[in-house]
């Protein structure tokens, strides 16, 4: 069994013109969203084998910032190849992933993520916002066998999904 966890980077802003979309960092919103989408991870109590980043740093800022809820004992990598990316190309990266890694986030930008999320699995999610995380699970024994499967949606999440209830053991978590 594969688990795959696609998530896009949190909110970013733009309050310096002259930064480059590469340097953007997470703004305030971000940085809230972050404690709430990372203690809902930590309550599910999900820990990856490994993390696959984009090397953009808000994309950074956001699995780290994920990392720091959960009990994290694996790699991680920050990837060129996973800034402007395509489905195809990220599939590839995530096809050569060894064996022994069976939990797998994959944290970087839209619109590519969402369309890589639509091509693995059956449900049509027809918008993927800052901070969604996405958990794909794969009944299979090598990563490069989803190629020929479609993964089920585990659960499918996003920030504003707390903005009217959070439960409780996630606001416990906040401080």
């Amino acid at each position: 069994m594969k688990t795959l966890y696609l998530i896009r980077h949190g909110k970013a802003g733009w309050s310096e013109p002259q930064t480059s979309d590469f340097e953007r960092t997470l703004n305030k919103r971000g940085q809230k969203d972050l404690k709430t989408m990372g203690s809902y991870l930590a309550l599910k109590g999900v820990s990856p084998d490994l993390v696959l980043s984009s090397c953009a740093l808000v994309a950074q800022q956001t699995a780290d910032g994920l990392l720091e809820k959960l009990d994290f004992n694996g790699e991680k990598h920050y990837l060129k190849e996973l800034y402007h990316s395509s489905v195809e190309s990220t599939k590839e990266i995530i096809f050569a992933q060894e064996r022994r890694v069976d939990t797998m986030f994959v944290v970087g930008h839209n619109p590519h993520l969402q369309e890589l999320l639509n091509s693995l699995q059956e449900e049509h999610i027809s918008k993927f916002p800052s901070l969604a995380i996405a958990a794909i699970e794969f009944d299979v024994a090598e990563w490069n066998e989803i190629e020929k499967v479609k993964g089920k949606l585990d659960f499918y999440i996003f920030p504003k999904q707390f903005q009217y209830y959070m439960p409780k053991q996630i606001r416990a978590t906040l401080g």
